[in-house]
């Protein structure tokens, strides 16, 4: 299983047509976004590519492949527009022998992590850094980044998931950094 893994997109359009031309580039089985969908929220300025609409659509064309969990910028209004369930906190994926919690970051982080087994994986974005970072009993914390307002320094990113390696991609597909298992 192949996946690509984004977060925070907050209704920048270009970014998330951009994601979906390397999901297919890459070949990926399923896209996993990590919450903050549609809206930019309070605390950030708008990103330069906001087109909430155009996001809307380009999601909905694409709803077969899509996991995503509810970021604290995703409402019951947001899930009224989207055709693939957007409002669950978390998901556990099994993939390779790996256990991954996936959620947004907002309630469940490695400050106030969820109930995980020795080796599980952290999956989440909300900080808009990328990050792998080593806590708890052998657990592994794992963001993508944002790929519409990225901070700490860092380039518009996601994540490719394939055969237990995790690479954090800037949008043109520059190698960030990467973790195997």
């Amino acid at each position: 299983m192949k996946l690509l893994i984004a977060s925070d997109i907050h209704g920048d359009f270009e970014s998330m047509k951009r994601v979906i031309e390397m999901f297919k580039e890459e070949k990926c089985d399923k896209l996993i976004l990590l919450g903050d969908i549609l809206y930019h929220g309070p605390r950030n300025d708008l990103p330069c590519g906001y087109a909430p609409k155009n996001v809307i659509d380009l999601l909905n064309r694409e709803k077969e492949i899509i996991l995503a969990v509810r970021g604290n910028c995703d409402t019951e209004v947001d899930q009224m527009v989207l055709d693939f369930p957007i409002l669950a906190d978390y998901a556990y994926l099994a993939l390779d022998g790996l256990r991954i919690f996936a959620t947004h970051g907002h309630k469940f982080n490695t400050a106030t992590p969820p109930s995980l087994s020795k080796g599980d994986i952290l999956l989440h974005g909300h900080s808009h850094i990328p990050v792998f970072e080593d806590f708890g009993d052998g657990n592994v914390y794992i963001n993508p980044g944002s790929t519409s307002i990225p901070k700490g320094g860092f380039p518009k990113s996601c994540m490719i998931y394939e055969s237990r390696c995790f690479r954090t991609v800037d949008l043109d597909g520059n190698i960030i950094m990467s973790r195997s298992f």
